[in-house]
């Protein structure tokens, strides 16, 4: 749907080209759906906009209910400060959908730029998609280039004056549609395609590119380049500069400027399998990214993005240790070294500096991790992947708006649905919370039997406990049924499937089923033994169900897993399941002192988020003190 233009009614303008909307100059945090939804129906002023309509608009290709288009009215009414029984702004037409009634104006924008700027500089920037490039020769020990010279080619024009398309987005998309060009000028709104070949002979390789008109089907630009297989680097930068030249467009990265490449044919084949293994997130793969890395490492020893990759393969490692109570911290000290190897190998390498942000996360170094992604954004801000880990590592606005960056680069990765709610649950914006989830959760479902990178965990169990706090405690057990159902092969599955376990079994006890409630932690503590929060919810279910002896061997337990979580350093989560530990034992006072030594010295920005969608709390709410603890973690979230 168009976004260009931009539009002012009452005290708000609303931005379309920037995907911004500001009441009296200052900005309101508000999700780019909800963005989408505004500027269809600003666009449309006093005109009856049916639901089908929106359905078409906002979620093209995917089948949502009713509820997620309410939510999203009721997200833009509560940005516009709007009441749906006295609208000013949208009014709800019975049954038949919705009319956006204020007066508005639309602005023709007319950006200033410096005095010197050349004609191209302004002119409109084309949106590019890069295909995989087809193996003509069907050589299977050259399969892997495929995706390697298609990797390489966007990420070189995207250091052009070209909008490039993710690679994943395409991948994604063209195991979705296929290759059809109308098809996926749909899907990814491009302007233009890039399709290839290449064909070995003997020890000789051609790679031919073609940059065609998503619309016409029209070449715009021919690319050829021949030469030794092991000259496939040179290749490729002679492709994209043909590209680039027939195009118009800036010269794209030199060989020199471009982050440190390898001059090794074999350890550039062992880097793009590793880095395809990696990116499945699937754990069982894992070990021969591991094993991929390595080799590259071993055959080219100053090889920056192997040790990226490295770094980022022991750093899954170590996540998969990370619902543990101890998890393996040595495996994280290795992964920030591979990391810092690559920073003093090419100190512009802006994926390195990304990945260290994001490792430096997980060791509870909040500063040093948002230096880092911010010096990856301001090297390459046009990369989502830098986008999100800078929301990764920021918190509150900071990370919204990085977020917002991120999704409009890459408009189907979930995780940034789980991060959104986040702050807005910290915030105590819970009907955002819930919108934001399940946006994120039809993405998720969407992406759940292809083979796509990334996949998502974790959406259903957190909509699952918002769900549950706003007091539908049916639909909360769908929802963490759910992530159970999605499946245990991703690298988060089993964390998320624990806690699922664990709201279900909350969902019990609220319910007055002790006995269900007992069974669904004994279900969460079989995949994670000495989990501190299914110990102390097993306890407080055997209670309810009149076994006081197993009631206290489990309190016991859950008491030895806290001291564990804080040998292992996670003093943030040790105080959170203390807190609840007393809340369960009838030590309300105890869980509140806990929570406010828990904000008084947090681990990191975002400690303690959960808190507001904590089932175990929701009886804390009407205690005078624990209401300026919900207040300072609303006002950290800002």
């Amino acid at each position: 749907m168009p976004t260009a233009a931009t539009y002012r009614f009452g005290p708000f303008v609303l931005d379309g080209s920037s995907y911004r909307l500001a009441r009296d100059g200052e900005p309101i945090a508000i999700s780019p759906k909800i963005i989408d939804l505004l500027l269809y129906l600003a666009a449309r002023p006093s005109t009856l906009v049916s639901k089908d309509e929106l359905f078409k608009a906002l979620w093209p290709d995917v089948a949502v209910t009713d509820n997620a288009l309410t939510q999203a009215i009721s997200e833009l009414r509560q940005a516009l400060g709007d009441d749906p029984v006295k609208p000013k702004y949208v009014q709800t037409v019975a049954r038949r959908g919705y009319r956006f009634i204020a007066p508005v104006e639309a602005i023709v924008a007319r950006p200033a730029f410096p005095a010197d700027a050349r004609p191209e500089e302004t002119a409109a920037v084309s949106t590019v998609a890069v295909l995989d490039f087809e193996n003509v020769s069907g050589d299977s020990s050259l399969a892997w280039l495929a995706s390697g010279i298609a990797e390489t080619v966007s990420n070189d024009l995207r250091a052009a004056t070209l909008r490039v398309i993710d690679r994943i987005q395409v991948v994604e998309a063209v195991g979705r549609i296929g290759r059809d060009l109308a098809a996926l000028r749909a899907a990814l709104a491009i302007d233009l395609a890039v399709v290839g070949s290449f064909q070995r002979s003997g020890d000789r390789l051609r790679i031919t590119g073609r940059v065609v008109d998503a619309t016409t089907g029209e070449t715009r630009a021919d690319a050829k380049a021949d030469g030794a297989l092991e000259q496939v680097f040179e290749l490729q930068d002679r492709v994209v500069a043909q590209l680039s030249e027939a195009l118009g467009t800036t010269q794209a990265r030199s060989v020199q400027g471009r982050h440190r490449e390898t001059s090794s044919l074999e350890a550039y084949q062992a880097f793009t399998e590793g880095r395809v293994r990696l990116e499945s997130l699937d754990s069982a793969r894992v070990p021969g990214a591991i094993a991929d890395f390595e080799r590259a490492i071993a055959l080219d020893a100053r090889y920056a993005a192997a040790h990226v990759g490295l770094a980022n393969a022991r750093f899954w490692q170590y996540e998969m240790s990370r619902a543990r109570n101890q998890p393996d911290g040595a495996l994280l000290a290795r992964s920030v070294d591979h990391v810092r190897r690559a920073i003093e190998l090419d100190r512009d390498f802006a994926e390195a500096h990304a990945t260290l942000a994001f490792l430096l996360v997980s060791a509870g170094r909040s500063t040093d991790a948002l230096a880092a992604a911010r010096r990856a954004v301001s090297i390459d801000p046009g990369y989502w992947g830098h986008q999100f880990r800078l929301a990764h590592a920021a918190w509150g606005e900071e990370r919204l708006r990085a977020l917002a960056q991120a999704v409009e680069l890459y408009p189907d990765f979930p995780f940034v649905h789980f991060e959104a709610a986040m702050v807005h649950i910290a915030r105590g914006a819970l009907d955002r919370a819930e919108s934001v989830l399940r946006e994120g959760a039809i993405v998720q479902d969407r992406q759940a039997d292809l083979k796509q990178r990334y996949p998502a965990k974790g959406l259903h169990w957190l909509l699952g406990l918002v769900r549950l706090a706003r007091g539908d405690a049916g639909e909360a057990l769908l929802e963490f049924d759910r992530e159970i159902a999605s499946g245990p092969g991703q690298l988060y599955a089993p964390e998320f499937a624990m806690n699922a376990h664990d709201g279900a079994a909350f969902v019990h006890l609220q319910t007055g089923d002790p006995a269900d409630a007992a069974f669904r932690f004994r279900k969460a503590l079989e995949l994670f033994p000495d989990h501190a929060k299914s110990l102390v919810g097993l306890g407080a279910a055997l209670s309810a169900d009149g076994d006081a002896a197993a009631a206290e061997a489990a309190f016991a337990k859950a008491v030895t897993a806290i001291d564990s979580l804080r040998r292992g350093g996670r003093t943030g989560e040790a105080t959170l399941a203390e807190a609840l530990n007393h809340v369960v034992r009838r030590r309300e006072d105890a869980a509140v002192n806990c929570l406010q030594t828990l904000l008084d010295r947090p681990e990191m920005s975002f400690t303690g988020w959960t808190i507001p969608v904590e089932p175990l709390f929701q009886g804390l709410r009407d205690r005078p003190a624990f209401q300026p603890i919900l207040s300072r973690l609303a006002e950290r979230a800002r």
